[in-house]
């Protein structure tokens, strides 16, 4: 698995092609991903990086996380997310650094996962 980039939906919007055919977008914002803890294979049994995004008041963070960013020293965020590292993929990472959507070359062709709120059994209101 390589590298990601946490990022969070703002909504839809449109792009049109120079034959003037329109294409449907989501819009990801994409806030830099500070790098909370780096994993390996000696210490940890596997190989991975942990980043955290967006900030949280120190208030509102369990004492036990708030140990986990301080170790890092990087500002607490409100999720955490955790990226598998192949062999020789992050050698050069570090805590305290950072991931951007600069990492990105133009036109290059990503993945890209969602998780959906689910709705249950929500009933819909008659006409």
């Amino acid at each position: 698995m390589s590298i990601g980039l946490v990022g969070r939906k703002c909504g839809m919007t449109r792009v049109f092609t120079d034959a003037g055919v329109t294409v449907p977008v989501t819009v990801v914002e994409a806030l830099p991903n500070r790098i909370s803890q780096v994993k390996n294979d000696k210490t940890d049994g596997y190989r991975a990086v942990q980043v955290t995004i967006g900030s949280r008041r120190p208030s509102r963070v369990p004492k036990a996380l708030a140990g986990h960013f301080a170790k890092a020293n990087v500002a607490a965020g409100y999720t955490s997310q955790e990226f598998r590292l192949g062999k020789g993929e992050g050698d050069d990472l570090a805590t305290g650094g950072e991931f951007k959507v600069d990492m990105f070359k133009a036109g290059q062709i990503v993945d890209v996962t969602g998780t959906t709120v689910g709705k249950g059994f929500q009933a819909h209101e008659a006409a």
